[in-house]
């Protein structure tokens, strides 16, 4: 195999071998800011996920050590993510009891099928499948999560028990048991809250005050999750919080996580493979995402087929570390790529801090209440929720708001799943709609040109024995039928036409029943003393049209211009008639 080729699929053999000493100096730095604000997330996500918190560190290390190998952002930092750990609670959650050894064997279990199926996609080269999830379709998805995430730690920041997968559930549940709130936990997440809503906007312009730069008053003011941690830590201690009913995180085990194989012979496989399907598509959406986003800004690019390939062994390797499904995160890798990443080395890096923290740092978060946690996730997946992306799709196209708003309403309403089962149907019904009801417009000349435009937007030059129709869309069976029915509907307004013209410039494929239904028009209008021409046709579309006898059939003549199409048959017609066109309602 040549150099180049193993490369492809070691992108780490690129970066490696140049790596330096300012190199790796900008990287550690960025580990260390990183690894700061990675620990509390991880510890967060766990909880959401429902498993124990020491679940989240073992997910923000090995993973890390295999997307630098085989992933291909510079910046992108993988570890558990919001949205992917609210999926995995949703995916077991009525498979197992949250926190039993059936439920994290679940969560093993549902990284590695993640897994296999990315790297599955990736040896076959499916990258491309990621596009039939619009970007507006994800925005409403994500934003319902973010709802969703943060309604569902309220139970935490309250202090009460209260469960369910969508958010009529969760409300109902929480109606219901606030009565039980216990004040002291309230008392501490609260606190917490107000803080962390401060620290997003009020932190870095009073660092800003002291003397501080911009860079490094936006670096610490991540760290506003761990001074929280910190403060209620020795709160619970000091004063004994645990015996007024305040959830601790209690003993976390010490230490590095055993390598082991999941378990293949969970009752439930079958049911986690789907959502596997699920979780690894929306995980790597959102990484392709992040991961383009920050490799534009530094002219750099990604792979989306080799990306496959790096989330895949990411999350392989959660499952034989103790982890669970990631991803990459959007502001993991924003504070990475502002702190100054220049390579994967920095996740590597990011890896032995968080492994460091495993070894020598967990016993000090036994004291650690899980409103504190409940109050960090919230905070930051509100930021993911936007509801601005209803007002735009609505002023841009009334599809695309539908499409966005049906993906919203039903994962609020039904749950993470089924609102991914709705964004991917959503995706290709819109795609779908668009394509089978192509835009069509009656074209003329404009005067002193050779240009050919609408007749409704400018001022051209027509003539009443020739129908110039543009086509505005590949040709396929979705709207085959609805270009035959435009066609006859413009002709039964125009009995004076002669010729018609398919102007192809838009067309990049015709396929069989496509051609079927030219097929079917050309042999009507021949019937009706009409004939059917075509001009400007792609070199792909004309080689597929060699191959069968439709140009032998075709009653009129494919011709190299528009213009010149045009141009020939009043030649031989020799009756030009110029003038403005009637109005064609297209």
């Amino acid at each position: 195999m040549k150099i180049a080729a193993i490369k492809q699929y070691f992108p780490i053999l690129s970066w490696a071998a140049n790596y330096q000493r300012d190199t790796f100096i900008s990287d550690l730095l960025a580990a260390v800011i990183v690894t700061i604000m990675l620990i509390p997330q991880s510890l967060a996500y766990a909880l959401l996920a429902g498993l124990p918190p020491e679940m989240g560190l073992y997910a923000s290390m090995l993973p890390l050590v295999a997307y630098a190998i085989f992933g291909t952002s510079r910046t992108l930092s993988v570890g558990p993510v919001a949205v992917v750990s609210l999926m995995t609670a949703s995916a077991i959650g009525h498979i197992a009891a949250p926190g039993s050894v059936s439920y994290i064997e679940a969560a093993l279990l549902l990284a590695l099928l993640s897994g296999m199926f990315l790297l599955g996609m990736g040896i076959l080269r499916m990258g491309f499948l990621a596009n039939f999830l619009s970007h507006p379709v994800i925005a409403g998805f994500i934003t319902a999560s973010g709802i969703i995430i943060a309604i569902s730690q309220l139970k935490h920041i309250l202090g009460i028990s209260a469960s369910g997968e969508n958010l009529y559930h969760l409300l109902q549940s929480l109606i219901s048991e606030i009565k039980n709130t216990n004040l002291h936990t309230l008392a501490v997440g609260l606190p917490v809250l107000a803080f962390l809503f401060w620290v997003r906007s009020g932190l870095k312009p009073l660092l800003m005050r002291a003397g501080l730069s911009d860079k490094a008053a936006g670096m610490l003011s991540k760290t506003g999750p761990v001074m929280g941690i910190i403060a209620t830590s020795l709160a619970a201690y000091s004063f004994d919080l645990g015996q007024y009913g305040v959830k601790l995180v209690g003993d976390i085990p010490s230490g590095l996580p055993s390598l082991q194989i999941p378990s293949l012979d969970h009752s439930a496989w079958r049911e986690l493979l789907v959502s596997a399907i699920f979780i690894s598509v929306i995980g790597f959406v959102e990484s392709v995402s992040v991961g383009h986003t920050l490799a534009a800004k530094r002219r750099q690019k990604i792979t989306p087929n080799q990306e496959l390939i790096g989330l895949g062994a990411a999350n392989v390797a959660a499952a034989f570390s103790g982890g669970y499904p990631v991803t990459g995160g959007f502001a993991r890798s924003v504070v990475n790529f502002d702190a100054g990443a220049v390579t994967p080395a920095a996740g590597i890096f990011t890896a032995v801090g968080i492994g460091l923290a495993a070894l020598f740092f967990t016993p000090y978060l036994a004291y650690l209440p899980k409103a504190t946690l409940a109050a960090t996730i919230i905070v930051a997946v509100l930021s993911l929720v936007d509801f601005s992306i209803l007002k735009k799709s609505w002023g841009y196209a009334r599809s695309d708001f539908i499409a966005v708003a049906t993906t919203l309403l039903v994962t609020l309403l039904a749950g993470v799943e089924s609102g991914v089962a709705c964004g991917v149907f959503a995706s290709l019904a819109l795609h779908l709609y668009k394509t089978s009801t192509p835009h069509m417009a009656v074209v003329g000349e404009v005067p002193g040109t050779e240009h050919y435009r609408n007749v409704n937007r400018h001022k051209v030059i027509t003539h009443s024995e020739i129908l110039s129709l543009r086509v505005d869309e590949s040709l396929y069976f979705a709207n085959a039928g609805f270009i035959e029915d435009k066609i006859y509907e413009l002709l039964e307004k125009s009995p004076a036409v002669r010729h018609v013209i398919l102007m192809c410039t838009a067309v990049n494929e015709i396929d069989l029943s496509a051609l079927d239904a030219l097929e079917s028009i050309n042999h009507r209008l021949n019937d009706s003393g009409i004939k059917l021409h075509l001009s400007e046709v792609k070199g792909p579309v004309t080689d597929v049209l060699l191959k069968t006898d439709f140009i032998k059939h075709l009653s009129g003549e494919i011709f190299l211009s528009h213009h010149l199409g045009v141009q020939k048959i009043l030649a031989l017609t020799a009756t030009p008639e110029e003038g403005s066109s009637a109005n064609w309602n297209i």
